[in-house]
């Protein structure tokens, strides 16, 4: 570890003053990851940890070791010890796009290549670089993280922003943050977090199949049909806006198009919502920063999963067959492998 540190430091030593308080601030909020963090077993021994802590982190520890012997996962240290932030969120991702388009800007990093979004541990900076678009125009989200990789580089811990959380979803994470350990495209975010969403998810259901219980298997049916109704009707809205933004209205009539179409997708949220029994967890998402920014997170993290999960079908649900396939697409050039991507989509 000290001579990947080390490497990263000289890395972002190197990186110019312009950037440098950026780094130095990623630099510092990993090193406090890691002095925060303790070897599970030790958290587990140890007569203060809550029972209900150390049931979840039995838990993760056997999801952990499902991801490797039955999904095809980097058997490596990651998940293997524990860390309490103390807070919610582990990073805050700063996403942006022009006030009438929906392709979010893009920045450029050491390592990890260009992304559609820009990530703080610290929370101040992160705001103040969003004010700072804002400022010029622009459409800006701020989304709270609960997880990230660091692509293979250092071992990631469990975190108390998501070790609470239910079987099926605790265990789509740990597999989908393991997926970008597994493969991960520089400057390509939407195909990496739509492999990595399509892992998490697979892999969930086959870890529920597999360990989990009746009602652990039900409830994550209807997140997941809650989950595929919220995407359908952001989808449908981002649809409208696009129409929107290429027709040829003045900027005076696309602003205020765009402002209806938004105002209708709070009230179809608010229909769609009667049929949920009273679950309110999308009642935040839609209260701050609905914008195109917003909506540009949603797709980049969701748009082409039906790809992989169609993918996944025809390599008959063998997931060593599966992320073969998906190197192999993966190592295409930028314009094959949309190409490559697009044939499969036509051919679900």
């Amino acid at each position: 570890m000290f001579w990947k540190l080390l490497t990263l430091s000289l890395a972002l030593t190197l990186s110019g003053c312009a950037e440098l308080a950026y780094y130095r601030q990623a630099a510092a909020g990993q090193w406090s990851l890691w002095q925060a963090r303790q070897p599970i077993s030790d958290v587990a021994a140890d007569p203060a940890t809550p029972a209900a802590l150390r049931q979840r982190l039995e838990t993760a520890q056997a999801i952990r070791a499902f991801a490797s012997a039955e999904l095809g996962l980097p058997d490596n240290g990651s998940y293997q010890h524990y860390a309490d932030l103390q807070r919610p969120w582990v990073v805050k991702n700063v996403f942006a796009t022009p006030e009438l388009s929906l392709e979010p800007h893009q920045w450029c990093f050491l390592v990890v290549g260009c992304l559609n979004y820009r990530g703080y541990f610290d929370p101040e900076a992160a705001q103040q670089f969003a004010d700072t678009l804002r400022a010029s125009g622009d459409d800006v989200h701020v989304a709270d993280i609960s997880a990230y990789s660091t692509l293979g580089w250092f071992d990631d811990p469990l975190l108390n922003t998501f070790v609470h959380w239910p079987n099926g979803r605790l265990a789509e994470l740990i597999f989908h943050e393991l997926a970008h350990q597994r493969l991960y495209i520089a400057h390509d975010t939407a195909f990496n977090e739509a492999y990595a969403t399509a892992v998490g998810r697979l892999g969930a259901e086959r870890w529920l199949e597999r360990r989990g219980l009746e009602h652990e298997r039900e409830e994550y049916v209807v997140d997941v049909q809650r989950r595929e109704q919220f995407l359908q009707l952001t989808t449908e809205a981002r649809e409208q806006l696009i129409a929107l933004y290429a027709s040829p209205r003045s900027q005076a009539e696309k602003r205020s198009g765009k402002l209806r179409i938004l105002a209708e997708l709070r009230e179809r949220y608010q229909a769609l919502k009667q049929g949920w029994g009273g679950y309110a967890g999308y009642d935040r998402w839609f209260a701050q920063d609905l914008n195109n920014a917003k909506l540009a997170g949603v797709s980049t993290y969701h748009r082409q999963v039906p790809v992989f999960l169609a993918l996944f079908e025809r390599e008959r649900r063998d997931f060593a067959a599966f992320h073969h396939a998906v190197e192999a697409i993966g190592r295409l050039p930028s314009a094959e492998r949309g190409a490559q991507l697009q044939a499969l989509w036509s051919s679900r």
